[in-house]
């Protein structure tokens, strides 16, 4: 703007510095963004729940098709076996309802180490994995740490060494949500706090656990989303700088 004011710069200039480079994507019912790699360091993600395997393929196919890799969070089977007519290559992760795709070759890829995800028990695992996947398909060598909870609070002595040698950590937790708090208490690298929906009537359904976190006296604690393992994983990559995809990289 104060380019434009001061005559160093037309409104048209202006207005084409500001556009996106490249068209959207239309589909009948959906506007792909092929131009979010070069914004913020990796490609569009589909959500996957509550949309059709039909659509999820298409999208999915689409978006592979123009950046290499694809993410497909919270899907299913039918749309895994839809997307692989089209992409032979693609994966899917039972675990996690995740589908994946990556065909960059290796000057592109990173495998940036740093990042630990944390798994309070075994039935967060699901989330886990899904913060895992997203951390490595964005340039993380991700290492992982199950079943440490503060039911057994004695099994996470023994790991000290490798969380206290984490970069970032994301720490998935149930029921009441604790072991953010216990961890970032213990380390000095930023917890990224990742409730689930694992619990019992009173959890309702991961909230009981999102507010102990969001509460937590600890510092260096930040909350994503309940079960919102894409989200903790992209933060967790982002914070150290493994984004892929900038064209300055």
């Amino acid at each position: 703007m104060r380019l434009v004011s001061d005559g160093e710069m037309s409104a048209d200039q202006a207005a084409s510095e500001l556009s996106l480079t490249t068209p959207p994507a239309d589909l009948d019912f959906a506007t792909l963004d092929h131009d979010r790699a070069d914004r913020i360091g990796f490609p569009e993600v589909v959500y996957g729940l509550s949309k059709t395997p039909k659509d999820t393929a298409e999208i999915a196919t689409r978006i592979y098709e123009r950046a290499g890799v694809v993410l497909v969070t919270k899907s299913s089977e039918e749309a895994f076996e839809l997307l692989k007519k089209s992409v032979p290559e693609v994966a899917w992760e039972d675990d996690s309802q995740a589908i994946w795709a990556d065909r960059r070759g290796e000057t592109e890829k990173r495998s940036i180490p740093g990042v630990t995800v944390v798994a309070a028990g075994t039935s967060d695992l699901p989330i886990a994995r899904e913060a895992v996947l997203t951390a490595t398909l964005m340039g993380c060598d991700v290492a992982t740490i199950n079943d440490i909870g503060v039911a057994g609070l004695h099994r996470l002595s023994h790991r000290m060494d490798e969380l206290v040698s984490a970069r970032v950590l994301v720490v998935v937790a149930g029921m009441e949500g604790a072991l953010p708090s216990v961890i970032a208490g213990l380390v000095r690298a930023p917890v990224i706090a990742l409730p689930t929906s694992v619990g019992y009537g009173a959890s309702l359904g991961g909230v009981a656990a999102l507010l102990a976190m969001l509460n937590s006296c600890a510092p260096g604690v930040s909350v994503v989303n309940i079960d919102n393992g894409f989200g903790a994983g992209y933060q967790a990559a982002s914070i150290i700088g493994a984004t892929w995809g900038r064209s300055e990289a």
